[in-house]
């Protein structure tokens, strides 16, 4: 699920425009945070190209606390955000998502929110484990069978939690089909503006007719659960705007963890050998790769609601923090060698997954299909590396959630 709770669809385009070019301009190093993150202390004045003035969070415990304290919003409708090129105003009524409650404040959050986490239950995700692994497996053999090469964002990392998508919320057999190839185009870097608002529509539709269709016959999933045993009951257009949240906040960053977190890999081959001799390190691979790649970019911001001291900085009423998850991740202050990958660092807290009321939900579903992905790639595709020089890997660096558009690969 979601590295965050965050909309992932969300293109950095508009961020690069009022960015500086230095916070958002990668290095070499396709695995490190842009260079111009660093320096200038764990919170800074950022000055915007939009004339505008924000505030950057690169320090990890700093990062927490506008995460989890209450004077942080995450209400951009209610309360101005440097970054949105909105204009200040009370939003409408009906004017965001009646589900989106990833733009939402307590108490409205919780009421969103609560019916959902009482849904990932242990349970359920003990029966999807067994699920993602036939799902992986299934995959890999289709590879096998076509030769000993392949692109693996497509034929792996993309369909992967599209299907345990599916499995969530009881998409059935039948719809699959129509369900990924929406989903493959709606959230792809690659389609154009119109091809992507032509099948993100498609894809509202095809939700509201789920919802419409657990309402008549629930079964034993996460959508029905939702439809029937919520109290007071949601409505159609909340539970439609909920299930295309866990589709975008569950597809896009899961694939593009496992197709970087591949490639990161298989840059490190000490990191590799020690995976593929002592496969019982995969849980603590996992986690480092989260924390290393952190793939959410420059897009998780907050606004202050009175005036605030961060870090050392006193920040305004109506003040915009906007929190460098990449850096934050690597904060010396907290890790040993923050910047080397080490499978077997010992575990400390991060924030792939964001903190506080907006943690992702599911993070535990998350870190199965990553255990499970990773571990069937590396113990089923003998010899496994890239089929290209990794300069020629293309990066995904426009969007919220960084990535690789493409990885060849090829094995023994």
């Amino acid at each position: 699920m979601s590295v965050a709770e965050q909309p992932s669809n969300v293109s950095t385009a508009g961020m690069r425009r009022i960015l500086p070019p230095e916070v958002v301009e990668r290095g070499p190093d396709p695995f490190a945070p842009p260079p111009g993150l660093r320096g200038g202390g764990p919170v800074r004045p950022l000055d915007l190209l939009n004339g505008a003035r924000a505030w950057l969070v690169t320090g990890f415990e700093e990062a927490r606390t506008v995460l989890s304290d209450a004077r942080f919003s995450a209400d951009k409708l209610r309360h101005r955000d440097a970054t949105s090129p909105r204009p200040p105003a009370e939003p409408p009524r009906g004017a965001r998502a009646d589900g989106a409650f990833v733009f939402m404040d307590p108490p409205e959050h919780t009421r969103l929110r609560r019916p959902l986490t009482s849904q990932f239950t242990v349970r359920r995700m003990r029966e999807l484990e067994s699920r993602v692994r036939e799902i992986a497996v299934g995959h890999i053999e289709a590879m096998r069978a076509a030769g000993t090469q392949a692109d693996l964002v497509p034929a792996f990392a993309l369909p992967l939690p599209s299907l345990v998508i599916c499995e969530l919320l009881g998409v059935d057999y039948a719809d699959r089909a129509e369900f990924q190839e929406r989903t493959a185009v709606g959230l792809s870097a690659s389609a154009t503006p119109a091809e992507q608002a032509v099948a993100r529509a498609g894809l509202h539709a095809f939700m509201g007719r789920l919802v419409s269709a657990k309402r008549a016959k629930p079964a034993d999933d996460l959508l029905s659960g939702l439809v029937h045993d919520t109290d007071p009951p949601l409505t159609d257009a909340q539970l439609t705007d909920v299930a295309l949240l866990l589709l975008t906040a569950g597809h896009e960053t899961t694939a593009n963890m496992l197709g970087l977190g591949t490639f990161a890999l298989l840059e490190h081959p000490d990191q590799l050998a020690a995976l593929r001799a002592e496969p019982g390190l995969i849980d603590n691979a996992v986690e480092e790769l989260l924390r290393y790649l952190s793939i959410i970019q420059l897009g998780v911001s907050r606004v202050a609601t009175e005036p605030v001291t961060l870090g050392g900085v006193d920040l305004p009423a109506g003040a915009t923090v906007v929190i460098a998850t990449p850096e934050v991740n690597r904060d010396p202050r907290h890790w040993t060698d923050p910047d080397v990958l080490d499978l077997r660092r010992p575990r400390t807290p991060h924030l792939a997954f964001g903190h506080g009321v907006h943690q992702c939900l599911g993070q535990q579903l998350a870190r199965i299909e990553l255990r499970i992905g990773l571990g069937e790639l590396l113990s089923r595709l003998p010899g496994l590396r890239l089929a290209v020089p990794a300069g020629q890997v293309p990066l995904r660096d426009e969007m919220l959630v960084f990535g690789v558009r493409s990885l060849p690969v090829t094995w023994s």
